[in-house]
């Protein structure tokens, strides 16, 4: 789409129906503004000085990457989007967006439900309570998902019945399970849509709505937005912070006596099971960390691993 004008791109894909999962879908409604909106919005602020300073994409970049977002509400858009209910509620907790959603008090429910594949089964996670691990093999997953199609037939027929028979369509409609899909419209503005993104296209979130969060945000807002979503990608989508903590831990551990790059993991734990120890290291400024107890965070299983996570991606552990 390179060669298209923003108007030509917008209208290619305003009503284009992206397929998610077996029967949902995101499709774009309308948008206002583009690059050039979020540059004309920061250049009220800063004056004519940055003009001359700056061409769009470096003024766009420095401004996420100092996080001055500000800018980026100056551009909305606005979605339909079919989901299942249980993604949906995921969806829903960002409330930095405008919102109206099919109603099953009004209308009969959308006669489809997320069926899930034999072999997209995930375990749980032992880690993350809310999260998920590996997958179940092909035997077991089979198993589920056939259960999984007779408990979703006999709910909709349990519905279509009872609205036969007159019962109102609040009423009827909680014995449906939250497979059943749903569809909203959803305005946002890109600043709040990037923090969206960045929360839902990470690995840790739940895979249905990385799906989602995936198809919005490079099929449809880097298409219209290209300098801010490269921005995006680069200092925040694919970016990563180190605590204050962190960066005291790091610079301990680069500073020990025959450390040598990359640190090892032998090291890593030694001094994390130490950390907030006194008997560990002969120490007697009060202001030292492993003496007040502040580095105790790093004995915590989920800041450690975070801590070891991060220093791996950075090639500093192995």
């Amino acid at each position: 789409m390179s060669d298209m004008t923003h108007s030509e791109i917008v209208e290619s894909l305003r009503w284009r129906k992206f397929p998610v999962l077996n029967d949902g879908f995101v499709c774009l409604v309308d948008v206002m503004g583009d690059d050039r909106s979020i540059v004309q919005a920061a250049r009220v602020s800063y004056g004519e000085g940055t003009r001359k300073m700056s061409d769009d994409r470096t003024l766009l970049r420095y401004l996420l990457r100092h996080q001055h977002t500000t800018p980026f509400e100056m551009a909305d858009l606005k979605f339909l989007v079919r989901v299942p209910m249980d993604t949906w509620r995921q969806w829903i907790r960002h409330r930095t967006a405008s919102v109206n959603e099919y109603s099953t008090r009004y209308s009969i429910a959308i006669n489809s439900m997320y069926a899930t594949e034999p072999d997209a089964w995930r375990t749980q996670s032992t880690t993350n309570r809310q999260g998920s691990a590996d997958y179940f093999d092909a035997d077991a997953g089979q198993t589920f998902s056939d259960s999984e199609r007779v408990f979703q037939q006999t709910a909709r027929t349990l519905y279509e019945e009872m609205i036969e028979a007159g019962v109102a369509r609040e009423q009827a409609r909680k014995n449906l399970p939250l497979s059943t899909y749903t569809e909203a419209y959803w305005k946002i503005d890109l600043h709040n849509l990037f923090h969206f993104l960045a929360l839902r296209m990470e690995l840790a979130a739940q895979q249905e709505i990385v799906h989602y969060a995936t198809i919005i945000g490079e099929q449809i807002v880097r298409p219209l937005f290209p300098f801010a979503w490269e921005a995006f990608v680069d200092y925040s989508l694919h970016a990563m912070t180190l605590s204050r903590i962190e960066q005291d831990f790091l610079s301990y551990l680069t500073q020990q006596q025959g450390c040598t790059l990359p640190i090892t993991h032998g090291l890593f734990d030694a001094a994390c099971e130490g950390a907030g120890s006194a008997s560990t290291v002969e120490r007697t400024d009060s202001r030292d960390p492993w003496l007040n107890g502040e580095w105790s965070l790093m004995n915590r299983s989920r800041e450690r691993e975070e801590c070891r996570d991060k220093l791996i991606r950075l090639g500093l552990l192995r």
